[in-house]
């Protein structure tokens, strides 16, 4: 009796898509290699076969919910501007905060500079942060925002709200974060359109 082995990269997709189940009704700290074997349909052995590393599902878990998530919203970056594509998120975030949750968790090990996890997820945000850059020197050239903004500090204000804003969604159900979003990125780039000028308070009194 010829018995079909599973191709290993179908099951890793399968114990990847168990570990996405999982973390949309778990957070991080509950879930085992046992609970996602259970989503996965799989046993345990398989999960730790097909992932020997913990982290190494952690990290492709990451890579396959991030482009779930981002890669069809991508063009909308392209074809309306930076603070358009990053608003999608948001609204794709509000209807399924699961995935916002698990990066939150993962800072976690991010900020731990001895974890071997950490440098893996560094680049990942650096990719995020240089495409939300390069997306704006792009807006500028075409005209959706002033050539008063500095792209590269704009980036870094811009994922600050994004980012910022989500988090304290998560502690303040009540929060309307779309809205929240709007008004903060409205403000932030009507600063954008002003010359900068350098701080004017004595910051020697309030260091």
């Amino acid at each position: 009796m010829h018995i079909e082995t599973p191709d290993p990269a179908s099951l890793r997709s399968t114990v990847v898509e168990g570990m996405i189940r999982a973390l949309r009704a778990r957070p991080l700290h509950e879930v085992t290699p046992a609970v996602v074997a259970a989503e996965a349909g799989e046993s345990v052995d398989v999960v730790d076969q097909t992932f020997p590393s913990w982290d190494g599902l952690l990290l492709a878990t990451i890579d396959r919910w991030n482009d779930q998530r981002t890669t069809p919203l991508l063009p909308l970056a392209e074809q309306y501007g930076t603070v358009p594509f990053l608003r999608a998120i948001v609204t794709a975030n509000i209807a399924d905060p699961s995935l916002m949750r698990f990066l939150t968790a993962s800072l976690n090990i991010a900020a731990s500079p001895e974890h071997p996890l950490a440098p893996m997820l560094h680049s990942r945000w650096r990719r995020f942060h240089a495409f939300v850059q390069h997306s704006l020197e792009r807006d500028i050239l075409l005209g959706r925002e002033p050539r008063t903004m500095e792209p590269a500090r704009g980036s870094e204000q811009l994922l600050a709200t994004y980012e910022g804003l989500q988090l304290q969604s998560m502690v303040r159900p009540e929060m309307e974060l779309l809205e929240s979003f709007d008004r903060a990125v409205t403000r932030l780039r009507e600063g954008w359109s002003r010359t900068y000028v350098a701080p004017v308070w004595d910051l020697d009194l309030v260091s």
